[in-house]
């Protein structure tokens, strides 16, 4: 008896030994696996189509981060569901820095709209945001008003019988246009458009009113004049709009709206992992031909450490979960 107590210690002892030197094992292969990081190629999903605003920042992006990591960057388009299936594949991959996600604004309003099979706000790790930039608030060129006061004073005389134009249900520019009906206290029709296009070829043409669109997409139709520009949803003006005003100072000083990009990853990303891709991203952000292309698309770079990153996502999410269920909107 005594002989299988003393044996069975023997053997319990040899066991918690070789899980002791298991698992610093394991722990000295990941320190030397951050260490090492990048040793293969870093794939950088998209949630959009190739060609969008999202996908072109994606690849500038790459093509400059590539170096900096001594790894290649390739970009992988996965459009579907308002890029939810892009965000899925992404944050439930191994969290090992080599797979992230291109995290629009839109990532922050799609829990509002949609059940998703991951937690937007904790599922992830935050890396770091990319660039900034205006919505602006634009209206047919032959719809009756100069300022957004007057848009206000038409919408308020007529209730519902303005409309405005979105790249669909859910989008973000029908939640920033309803955040702003809120605090103007106006009433304007939602139409819904599958896409940014066809919403500003039909405000253009005069069959809807109002478009919130990118700069990228309706800087070009304001500077031939196709259409109207009244102010930028910014706390400061568009460099290549000067005369336009911001939103504040058209007279409705809570009311601000930025449009932006950032990556992310999956949730439990090391630390030292997630350090290292947002000192890489930075240092990309300060380059000037990056900086040039993104002032040309209205935006500016916007470096942040992870930490405030992640405050600004959690923030947005509050943020447009507030706003859908004040103003109750769904997807039906």
């Amino acid at each position: 008896m005594i002989r299988s107590v003393r044996h069975f210690a023997k053997v319990a002892k040899l066991s918690v030994l070789t899980g002791l030197v298991a698992g610093l094992s394991l722990v000295g292969s990941s320190a030397v696996a951050q260490a090492d990081y990048p040793n293969k190629p870093i794939r950088l999903i998209v949630g959009f189509a190739p060609g969008g605003g999202s996908d072109l920042i994606a690849r500038l992006v790459a093509v400059k981060l590539a170096p900096v990591l001594g790894q290649p960057v390739i970009v992988e388009n996965k459009p579907g569901a308002g890029s939810n299936l892009g965000a899925e594949i992404a944050l439930k991959s191994p969290p090992d820095g080599y797979t992230l996600f291109l995290s629009a604004a839109s990532y922050t309003v799609n829990p509002s709209f949609y059940k998703l099979p991951f937690d937007s706000g904790t599922d992830m790790t935050p890396i770091a945001l990319l660039a900034r930039g205006p919505f602006i608030i634009t209206t047919n060129k032959d719809f009756p008003v100069k300022t957004l006061k007057e848009l206000v004073e038409l919408a308020k005389a007529s209730p519902g019988k303005y409309s405005y134009a979105t790249s669909g249900t859910g989008s973000i520019t029908q939640l920033a246009t309803e955040y702003f009906n809120e605090i103007a206290g106006i009433k304007l029709l939602h139409v819904p458009y599958k896409g940014t296009s066809p919403a500003l070829t039909d405000t253009v043409a005069g069959h809807t009113n109002i478009v919130f669109g990118t700069v990228a997409s309706t800087l070009p139709l304001v500077k031939s004049n196709q259409l109207k520009a009244l102010a930028v949803t910014t706390p400061a003006r568009l460099a290549a709009l000067p005369d336009v005003p911001t939103v504040k100072e058209a007279g409705y000083p809570q009311y601000e709206v930025t449009n932006w990009h950032g990556i992310i990853a999956p949730k439990g990303v090391p630390v030292a992992i997630q350090q290292k891709l947002n000192k890489a991203i930075n240092q990309v952000l300060q380059d000037k031909e990056m900086e040039k292309t993104l002032t040309s698309d209205g935006l500016t770079a916007a470096a942040l450490t992870p930490e405030e990153f992640g405050a600004l996502l959690k923030s947005e999410i509050a943020r447009w979960g507030a706003v859908a269920k004040s103003r109750g909107l769904s997807i039906k």
